[in-house]
């Protein structure tokens, strides 16, 4: 009889017993805690990026260096009084906030934060807690970046009932436009991300740490993703996760000028609070599955000491260089028109993605019946600027038909 594999983590292989159970209980709670802490430090770090690079001061009175000012935000939040609209559909209005609040953390826990990924003999990630191996990460599912997808588009269903449910309808507005745009930007991270599972052939998020993790140096750095994938998936995955972050350029969800406040506008005290972390979070997650995906994760070598600990220094460096890049988009880039952000979405981000994840298949597919791989790309590349040059010119051909439409009417 074949029995359901749940798990790939070594802890959860064989029986389960206490000390299992007790085992996994303490990483949930450790996960959360760091998760939390983190989003702490990234609201600082933000404020104070962004506050020197537009020669600010920035947050500085509550605590060193301002550290504590989120904390003292968030004991203001928590003591404000919670308005509940007169139309507001009451449960769903309170449901919603966890709708986007829970996917980040669950996203978080299949990522490997920490182990021994340095690329030598028996750097396999697994480490020892209390007589008992495992991995550095709360759960390690066979799906896991499948598990990440269906997270991500829970966390849709947050933002849409929360405009719903408030009854008015400038949040609805909002949630409607964020709907579609993390639709849309869906399509194309999901592209992407094929493009790293073709070079992988695996779904496990440990596996794919795993793979990147080569000999001496930094894991090898032509094993990571980044570079045997061609380095576009990687740009494509950024530019469609900052999307679906709603964060700038592409903070459509919350633009004042037009929507007061954006889907949460009848939010307060804590409920508002929840999705404030939940941008956050979103955004240290989003961090931390780039870096899973394109740049090996916790792989690194091991310099001194045990080994799983420098996974853990690893992965925690190439998590604040994400984190710092996000800051810096928000700091440097204008928003985008409603009409841009859908354009670039649908006609150009998805036929990139598509088209190269054609051409790396190609590739491979020739690697492994022995063609000569530069008639491959001496064919597939004019067929990717024929097809770039096709869908260019139906774009084009489309928006003149409309301001044709448009003056022919304004004729009238």
């Amino acid at each position: 009889m074949l029995t359901p594999v749940l798990a790939l983590d070594p802890l959860l292989l064989g029986e389960v017993g206490l000390s299992e159970v007790l085992i996994v209980l303490l990483k949930v709670v450790v996960a959360f805690a760091v998760l939390l802490v983190s989003v702490l430090f990234m609201v600082w770090f933000e404020r104070k990026f962004i506050s020197d690079m537009q020669n600010r001061i920035g947050p500085n009175v509550a605590g060193p260096w301002g550290l504590l000012q989120t904390l003292a935000d968030g004991i203001k939040l928590f003591f404000k009084e919670d308005l509940i609209p007169d139309r507001a559909d009451r449960f769903v209005f309170k449901l919603a906030p966890f709708l986007s609040l829970v996917p980040a953390f669950l996203i978080f826990a299949v990522v490997p934060i920490g182990g021994d990924f340095s690329g030598g003999e028996g750097s396999d990630g697994v480490v020892t807690l209390w007589g008992h191996d495992t991995y550095l990460q709360v759960a390690d599912m066979p799906v896991g970046i499948l598990f990440f997808l269906a997270m991500s588009s829970i966390a849709v269903y947050g933002i849409m009932l929360a405009g719903w449910s408030s009854g008015s309808k400038y949040p609805l507005l909002g949630s409607v436009r964020a709907s579609a745009q993390m639709v849309s930007y869906e399509a194309a991270l999901g592209l992407s991300l094929a493009t790293v599972l073709l070079k992988t052939g695996s779904l496990s998020s440990h596996d794919i740490a795993l793979g990147q993790a080569g000999g001496f140096g930094f894991g090898d750095l032509a094993d990571w993703n980044v570079v045997a994938t061609g380095f576009v998936p990687f740009v494509i995955f950024l530019i469609a996760g900052t999307a679906e972050l709603n964060r700038p350029p592409f903070d459509l969800v919350e633009a004042e000028q037009e929507l007061v406040g954006g889907f949460h506008t009848e939010y307060s005290s804590l409920r508002f609070s929840l999705f404030f972390l939940a941008e956050f979070m979103n955004t240290v997650t989003m961090s931390a599955i780039i870096v899973l995906l394109f740049f090996g994760g916790p792989a690194g070598p091991a310099l001194v000491g045990p080994a799983w600990i420098w996974g853990l220094i690893w992965f925690t460096a190439k998590l604040m260089v994400f984190l710092g890049v996000f800051v810096w988009f928000r700091a440097s880039l204008p928003r985008l028109r409603y009409d841009q952000l859908m354009d670039l979405g649908w006609k150009v981000l998805i036929p990139a993605a598509l088209g190269w994840f054609l051409f790396v298949a190609a590739l491979d597919l020739g690697a492994n019946r022995g063609w000569n791989r530069w008639v491959i790309v001496a064919v597939a590349v004019p067929a990717m600027l024929v097809a770039m040059a096709m869908v260019v010119a139906s774009v084009s051909s489309a928006r003149h038909s409309r301001l044709a439409h448009e003056d022919h009417e304004g004729a009238f």
